[in-house]
C-alpha cells in the first residue's frame, strides 16, 4: 500500500512528495526520476519579482562586521551588491558562506527593485499591509474582549452589592 508522505529535504528546504515513508528515515538528498516538488510558501511565492541583469550589477566582497571573531574579521565573505542604473546597494553578511551570501543578496536586490519599480503596488508592500492590518485586527479583538470582561466583572461585583 502506497500513501504520500511530505518529506523537507535539508538541502533545498522544498516539500518533496514520495511513496511510503517511514518515520525517522532522513529525505534523500538528491531529487529521483519521477517525483514532484512543491514550492513551499513564503517569499518563493512572489512571482512578480524583476529578473535581474547581471550586466547592471556591481559585486564586491568585503569583510563582515558583527559578533563571530576571527572567522568573520580574517574572511571577506560579505557581498556588497549594486545595481549601477538605480543606484541601489543591497549588503549580505548572513552566512559564512560566499556563495549563499551571494545568492540572499541577489533576492534581497530583486525585492528592493521591485520596490522602486512598482511603489505603492508591490507585491511586497501590499502583502506587508495585508500582515499590518490583520495584526491590527487581532489587537483591536483582544482589547475588545478584556473591555467586555471588565464590564463584566463590574456587573458582577455591583449586582453582589446590591443584594
Amino acid at each position: 500500500m502506497y500513501r504520500l508522505v511530505p518529506l523537507i529535504t535539508s538541502v533545498s528546504r522544498r516539500l518533496l512528495w514520495r511513496r511510503g515513508g517511514c518515520p525517522g528515515v532522513p529525505p534523500p538528498l538528491n531529487p529521483l526520476p519521477g517525483l514532484t516538488w512543491v514550492s513551499a510558501a513564503g517569499k518563493k511565492d512572489l512571482v512578480d519579482l524583476p529578473v535581474l541583469d547581471e550586466d547592471e550589477l556591481e559585486e564586491q566582497f568585503v569583510r563582515g562586521s558583527g559578533p563571530g571573531g576571527q572567522a568573520t574579521n580574517k574572511t571577506s565573505n560579505c557581498v556588497v551588491l549594486k545595481h549601477v542604473p538605480t543606484g541601489i546597494v543591497v549588503k549580505c553578511h548572513q552566512t559564512r558562506s560566499v556563495e549563499i551570501n551571494r545568492k540572499r543578496a541577489r533576492g534581497i536586490m530583486r525585492e528592493k527593485l521591485d520596490v522602486a519599480y512598482k511603489g505603492e503596488l508591490s507585491e511586497l508592500l501590499v502583502k506587508k499591509k495585508e500582515s499590518v492590518h490583520k495584526k491590527q485586527e487581532k489587537k483591536k479583538k483582544a482589547h475588545e474582549n478584556l473591555e467586555r470582561k471588565r464590564l463584566f466583572k463590574e456587573a458582577l461585583v455591583t449586582e453582589s452589592t446590591h443584594e
